[in-house]
C-alpha cells in the first residue's frame, strides 16, 4: 500500500471517519433468541444464503472457541455457533428450572435451528458437541449434509485414563465429589488445553482463565456436576451413534489433536470402522485443536467442504 494511502487512512481513523470493512461476509455478529423460555446466544458469520455450518462447542468452553475459525470460513459459508444453556452468554437457569442433560442441550439446539429456519447443515462437532450433535442427527438425519469431527468421541476406545475416575463418580456421585472438583478447577481447565503438547508456548492462557471464570459463576458447580453425571448416557449411546453413521454415510472429516489425554487417538481411528470413506487427519494439537493448529483446521475444512458442499461464490 502506498505511504500516502496509509497516511490518509491513519488520518481518517484519527478523525473518526468510518472505514470500509474488508469483507462484510466475514464479519461475526452476535445474537440472542429465546428457545422454550431460555435465552440462547449465538455467533453468526458469512452470507445467509450460503450452506450452513453449525459449530457445536466443547467443555468448558463456549462458542468463543470458534472465534479463530469463523473469519477463515465466512467468505463462503454461513456459520452459526451457539452457546448451550448454562454456557457462555446463554442463560444458565437453576437446575431446579432446567434439566441439565445432553438430551436437553440437544433439544435447545434443535429449537434454535428451527427458530432460525435452518433446514440443512454441516455439523462441526467438538467434545460436548459430539453428544449434542449426534442426538440432533438421530432426530433429524435429513438435515445433516456432512460431519466434521474434532476430538468429539463416539467410541469406548477413545476414552482416556481419566474417564476411569469419572466412571466411579457416575456410579456413586456422593462418594466421589473430588471428580467434580477436578472437573471445575483451574488446573483442570488449563490441562484441557495444554494436554501433552510439547509446545505450551503456543497456548494463550486467557483461554483457560476465561473458562475458569465462567465455571466460578454462581450455580455452575451444580450445572456441570449434573452434566458430568449425565455423560453416562453418551457412553451408552455410542452403539446407536455408530449405527446412525453406518446407515447415513454422509461426507465426514475427522480432525484429531494427538495431544489430548482425554479423548485419545484410537477414538479418531475408530470412526473409519463405521465410515470407511471418512477423511482422517491426526494433528499436532490438543483437545482444542484451534489453540495450536488454526491454519491446519481451516485448510483441511475448506478443502473438505469445497469437495463436498456447494459454497457461496462470494
Amino acid at each position: 500500500m502506498p505511504a500516502r494511502t496509509v497516511l490518509a487512512a491513519a488520518l481518517a481513523l484519527g478523525q473518526g471517519i468510518p472505514q470500509p470493512v474488508p469483507s462484510v461476509s466475514a464479519t461475526t455478529t452476535y445474537h440472542r433468541v429465546e428457545v422454550d423460555g431460555v435465552g440462547i446466544f449465538y455467533r453468526e458469520a458469512g452470507p445467509r444464503d450460503a450452506p450452513t455450518i453449525l459449530l457445536l462447542h466443547g467443555y468448558p468452553s463456549s462458542s468463543r472457541q470458534w472465534d479463530p475459525l469463523l473469519p477463515l470460513l465466512a467468505d463462503r459459508y454461513h456459520l452459526i455457533a451457539p452457546d448451550y444453556p448454562g454456557f457462555g452468554q446463554s442463560d444458565a437457569p437453576s437446575p431446579t428450572r432446567f434439566s441439565y442433560t445432553f438430551d436437553a442441550l440437544a433439544a435447545a439446539m434443535e429449537g434454535l435451528v428451527t427458530r432460525l429456519g435452518i433446514a440443512r447443515y454441516t455439523l462441526f462437532l467438538q467434545d460436548y458437541g459430539g453428544p449434542v450433535g449426534f442426538r440432533m442427527a438421530l432426530a433429524h438425519p435429513e438435515r445433516v449434509s456432512a460431519l466434521i469431527v474434532q476430538n468429539a468421541n463416539a467410541y469406548t476406545e477413545g476414552l482416556g485414563a481419566k474417564w476411569q475416575g469419572i466412571a466411579r463418580y457416575r456410579a456413586d456421585p456422593a462418594a466421589h465429589p473430588e471428580q467434580v472438583e477436578a472437573f471445575t478447577a483451574l488446573e483442570g481447565a488449563k490441562q484441557r488445553h495444554l494436554g501433552t503438547s510439547p509446545n505450551p508456548e503456543r497456548y494463550n492462557p486467557d483461554g483457560w482463565m476465561d473458562e475458569y471464570a465462567a465455571l466460578s459463576r454462581p450455580g455452575q458447580r451444580e450445572i456441570q456436576a449434573a452434566l458430568l453425571y449425565d455423560y453416562r448416557t453418551n457412553v451408552a449411546s455410542y452403539p446407536a451413534w455408530q449405527a446412525w453413521m453406518r446407515a447415513h454415510p454422509v461426507p465426514t472429516l475427522v480432525l484429531w489433536g494427538r495431544y489430548d489425554p482425554s479423548f485419545i487417538v484410537p477414538g479418531a481411528e475408530a470412526y473409519l470402522r463405521d465410515l470407511p470413506k471418512a477423511e482422517l487427519h491426526i494433528l499436532d494439537a490438543g483437545h482444542f485443536a484451534l489453540d495450536e493448529a488454526t491454519d491446519d483446521v481451516a485448510r483441511l475444512t475448506r478443502d473438505f467442504l469445497g469437495r463436498h458442499i456447494a459454497a457461496s461464490p462470494r
